[in-house]
């Protein structure tokens, strides 16, 4: 089961993408399985050479007890210290944002998430 953010590829040009698992407690993953994800504003952002993804909201999950999570907490995302540094770089140059693509569950049964460098597009791109 994949969780796309479909607006991702209407906003930007993906031009590299990196698959980074994620940080989550126990009511995330079960609320992910139930597809209960939205990608609006959410946005990747970079603080000590760690990434984080802010705004991605998932909804508390209807069975969790006292342990429930916050729905828009920011999350990290875990990443090899070269691809962050190649993101880091590619940052530096105008126009270019960190773009969440999709949740989806590995064959181990993890959860990661696509992400994409993006350059946004600009309004008569957009057809």
């Amino acid at each position: 089961m994949e969780i796309k953010n479909r607006s991702a590829s209407y906003e930007y040009f993906i031009e590299e993408k990196f698959d980074a698992g994620m940080v989550l407690t126990g009511t995330e993953v079960k609320a992910i399985r139930d597809g209960r994800v939205s990608f609006n504003d959410s946005y990747c952002l970079i603080d000590h050479n760690e990434l984080y993804i802010k705004g991605l909201h998932i909804s508390p999950y209807e069975y969790g007890s006292y342990a429930n999570h916050n729905p828009t907490r920011e999350r990290k995302l875990l990443l090899k210290k070269k691809e962050l540094g190649k993101i880091q770089q590619k940052l530096k140059e105008k126009g270019y944002t960190i773009i969440p693509l999709s949740i989806y569950f590995n064959e181990r049964g993890y959860a990661k998430m696509k992400i994409g460098m993006g350059k946004g597009k600009k309004l008569h791109d957009k057809r």
